[in-house]
């Protein structure tokens, strides 16, 4: 038994120093590098949100005009890879399959172990720029339909429902999608972008680090939480319904899907935004029901929950918001991705620029001096 203090989950415990993004669970404040969350929601775009994040400062308009450029010229993926899609079984699970296919990536790259910061940069920009063509192949791929090729005029949030879709988004869905972009970058040392730190601190390469992250973000724990509450939504019958329901499941002491989170114990901001974003789009696609139900969840939770800082997390209303631009639900947690690779990215590079090899101490618990018998004894 060590005399080390022990954390289990290691909660509380400090893994590594960040510019990137600072979180106040207790007031419910979530900034990326000093900047409101709800600042850059209203007034950033996702590639300008990225650039932040891999800069340490905001663009000027030619570097932002060239940085988006670069995005977009980068959209298609090497043949090896689309060959490769096209085995994928079409019963495959999608978080599965973009896992998959991000790390094929790394094959086609002629230097991929290389961890100099702008040849990491350079890798990284690609896979940010490559990782929706890759899910809205998949998905076309499932289907039998033919892809959609990506149109280098659009920016990344709307080409994605482009291809997804095969028709352009409306301005509505294109802004709600680079929203949940931006709120889904960063938020700390949550558990994927410590596996991303973890991972680029033995050195190994941004291929490895990004796929491991995804392996960490398919958990339920971690980044499936917004298919539960869609599928919560349609087990309600109807907006009245919804109380009676909820109440049913909090006596049998079930979770309440989008509700609750590890850090805050105030109304995540990211829900903020999100609601509002949910609003609009259930009101423009007719599907004010779906809005009405989580208005009227949150209601009950609010009285009956809040009080033990309970309340909407960021999968609450995204759920909404997701449904109403079109995405299946098996898309939602492959949607995190797409946002996620530009804050993996980023830790990536700020850990290689004053790396430690991650190592932490165990606590062990076994017994000691045991005998070793021989097996025709046992």
């Amino acid at each position: 038994m060590t005399t080390q203090n022990y954390a289990k989950g290691l909660e509380g415990v400090i893994a590594a120093e960040t510019k990137l993004s600072y979180i106040d669970g207790e007031k419910g404040i979530l900034e990326y590098i000093g900047i409101p969350i709800g600042e850059l929601a209203e007034k950033s775009t996702f590639e300008e949100t990225v650039y932040f994040l891999w800069n340490g400062r905001l663009p000027t308009k030619p570097e932002l005009d060239g940085f988006t450029g670069a995005i977009r010229s980068r959209y298609d993926i090497p043949a090896g890879v689309e060959a490769l899609l096209n085995t994928i079984p079409k019963t495959a699970e999608p978080m599965h399959a973009i896992r998959t296919l991000v790390s094929a990536l790394g094959l086609h790259d002629p230097k991929p172990n290389s961890i100099d910061l702008p040849t990491i940069r350079d890798k990284a920009l690609s896979i940010l720029a490559q990782t929706p063509t890759l899910l809205a192949y998949f998905h076309q791929h499932r289907q039998g339909k033919p892809f959609t090729r990506p149109d280098k005029s659009l920016g990344l949030s709307e080409n994605f429902l482009y291809m997804l879709n095969g028709k352009r988004p409306t301005p509505a869905m294109t802004k709600a999608l680079d929203v949940c972009m931006i709120l889904h970058t960063d938020h700390g040392l949550n558990n994927s972008t410590f596996t991303t730190r973890v991972i680029i601190s033995t050195e190994s390469d941004i291929y490895s680090a990004i796929t491991g992250a995804i392996g960490s973000l398919r958990g339920p724990l971690h980044g499936g939480a917004n298919e539960g509450v869609m599928r919560m939504l349609n087990a309600i019958p109807s907006v009245a319904a919804s109380e009676a329901f909820i109440q049913e499941k909090l006596a049998k002491k079930d979770k309440i899907p989008g509700f609750g989170h590890r850090v805050y114990k105030a109304y995540d901001p990211r829900a903020t935004h999100l609601k509002v974003l949910a609003k609009q789009l259930a009101h423009d696609t007719g599907h004010t029901d779906l809005y009405e139900k989580s208005t009227a969840i949150e209601a009950v939770m609010n009285r009956e929950k809040a009080a033990k800082g309970i309340y909407p997390n960021v999968d609450f209303y995204s759920a909404t918001t997701y449904y109403c631009i079109g995405l299946p639900l098996d898309l939602f947690t492959p949607m995190f991705v797409i946002g996620r690779v530009g804050g993996w990215s980023a830790h990536a590079l700020e850990q290689l620029a004053h790396n430690r090899l991650y190592r932490p101490d165990v606590d062990y618990t076994g017994p000691h001096g045991v005998a070793y018998t021989p097996i025709e004894k046992r």
